[in-house]
């Protein structure tokens, strides 16, 4: 039975992920930084799961200390960690570069590369103490040189998650460490309607795009979590929404309408 840690697990891409490498046998270490979330995350999953299988621990993880304490209370419950997914992430609306504010810059990027940094920090060390393991990043609107207006800060940060990604899959080489990276494309969480809030205008033209890319939770997860426990290869990058499928979806579009968001 494989141990499976996921920051930022309390909801979207992460609770799925949870769920589905449950649902594949798997424990499960869900990570967040509020009690409450924590409290309804291992709700809906033993709802579903066997309790026995499932851990909860709060992780700030622009806090070091909290992100060794995740790895000790996971090693301390499961015995050993074969899978550690930084997936804690911040996003932020369509904004000019000079109009981000100062604590806006901070906290998107203390989250989207400090934790990662951390995370990765943590677990290579680990995994290096107990001789095996696979760390996997999650990237996203950045990581491929994509530039899209109004997505600078966010786009920065999953750049240089994607740098640190590739970094660490050259440092790890010929040993028994995997390194991968996790493209689940645009899916339909929080980490995208949020981030419109109070922008109905702005929400309404970019819905038709979301529409056409996006794909649900219960859709995506379950497909990643398999390619990642058949994953043996150290450097690969994981993806759902490749360039093909991109393509197909837009010249679908007069025949075959996807409503994702309403």
């Amino acid at each position: 039975m494989k141990s499976v840690v996921i920051t930022g697990s309390t909801s979207g891409i992460g609770l799925g992920l949870a769920d589905s490498f449950l649902s594949l046998g798997c424990s499960i270490t869900v990570s967040g930084r509020f009690h409450v979330n924590l409290g309804n995350a291992i709700a809906q999953l033993a709802d579903k799961h066997s309790r026995d299988r499932i851990f909860t621990h709060a992780c700030d993880v622009v806090q070091y200390d909290m992100v060794q304490a995740l790895w000790d209370a996971a090693i301390s419950r499961f015995g050993r960690i074969d899978i550690w997914i930084n997936n804690a992430g911040i996003a932020h609306p369509e904004t000019d570069i000079g109009d981000y504010t100062p604590e806006q810059i901070q906290e998107i990027i203390a989250t989207n590369i400090i934790g990662t940094f951390y995370g990765s920090t943590v677990a290579l060390k680990g995994m290096r103490k107990q001789g095996f393991g696979s760390i996997y990043n999650m990237e996203g609107l950045g990581s491929s040189g994509t530039i899209v207006r109004g997505m600078a800060l966010y786009g920065t940060t999953k750049s240089a998650v994607t740098y640190l990604t590739r970094s660490l899959a050259k440092e790890v080489r010929g040993t028994s460490i995997i390194i991968g990276g996790l493209r689940p494309g645009m899916v339909a969480t929080e980490l995208i309607t949020k981030q419109y809030d109070g922008y109905p205008e702005e929400w309404q033209r970019a819905k038709r795009i979301f529409n056409i890319l996006s794909d649900k939770v219960e859709t995506v997860t379950p497909w990643m979590a398999k390619k990642i426990l058949h994953n043996k290869k150290n450097g690969v990058t994981i993806s759902w929404l490749t360039r093909p499928k991109v393509f197909a979806r837009f010249i679908t579009v007069p025949f075959h309408t996807r409503t994702i968001f309403e």
